[in-house]
């Protein structure tokens, strides 16, 4: 397809003996915002580090505009350069400030000048509404202000697609408003972006598309009017059944 930009076949991922991915079929084309939901330990997490290249599958193989991605260490970077990971960690550097942490990929990663980078980061900052925290370190900051850095750096090196795990998993309630009206605006301008969550709703209002896993497999992936209200698989109505009932 020709706005194709992701493409997973055949994707399978063990541990030991453990099997966490099972013959993973799905692609991903330009402008789609895709939600990733499921039970915990479905292997939504897993897909993803497959994904930017955290973890090498067991089996398969992941396409980005159309090539198998190598899993060489070269190559690494210059893949993460182009297909960014939000974590629900956020994964900042604690020894330095916000701005640094928004500057350092652009530096070292695409070799970008400091005022380069510095422009680049002053812009997302902006963006993500965290400029005025710029010379703050990530322990001065809430959990919901890290995360917002965190989707800044991760904009700094313009990438072609974003991948969240999570985003708000390790936010207090009140904070997880901020990190997804960002996340929607994101979705607003037309970036690409894959997204694990366990924010039903916000799933399905934002989403193109939304991907059901259950047990390392994909169960059902549909539009999300259809997924939420007239699922094709009993799976998927049993899992929303429980999360309604939740």
């Amino acid at each position: 397809m020709a706005n194709e930009i992701l493409k997973v076949e055949h994707l399978g991922k063990s541990f030991g003996t453990h099997e966490v991915l099972r013959d993973i079929d799905f692609s991903v084309d330009k402008g789609e915002v895709i939600s990733i939901i499921g039970s915990s330990g479905s292997g939504k997490s897993t897909l993803l580090r497959c994904i930017n290249m955290l973890e090498e599958p067991s089996a398969g193989t992941i396409y980005f505009e159309g090539r198998p991605i190598s899993y060489a260490p070269k190559d690494k970077s210059a893949f993460r350069a182009r297909v960014g990971m939000v974590f629900q960690s956020f994964n900042l550097f604690n020894n330095m400030t916000v701005l640094k942490n928004c500057m350092v990929g652009v530096q070292v990663v695409k070799k970008g000048s400091a005022a380069e980078a510095e422009e680049l980061a002053k812009k997302y900052l902006r963006q993500v509404g965290m400029y005025a925290y710029q010379n703050a370190r990530p322990a001065q900051l809430s959990g919901g202000q890290k995360q917002r850095v965190a989707i800044a750096r991760a904009l700094c090196m313009k990438p072609d697609v974003i991948l969240f795990d999570e985003p708000t998993s390790a936010l207090d309630p009140e904070m997880v408003g901020e990190v997804l009206e960002v996340i929607k605006e994101l979705a607003e301008e037309g970036m690409t972006m894959v997204i694990v969550t366990h924010e039903m709703m916000f799933a399905r209002d934002i989403s193109t598309r939304v991907v059901f896993m259950d047990q390392g497999v994909i169960v059902e992936d549909g539009p999300p009017e259809q997924l939420f209200n007239n699922p094709k698989n009993q799976r998927t109505a049993d899992f929303l059944s429980r999360y309604r009932q939740g």
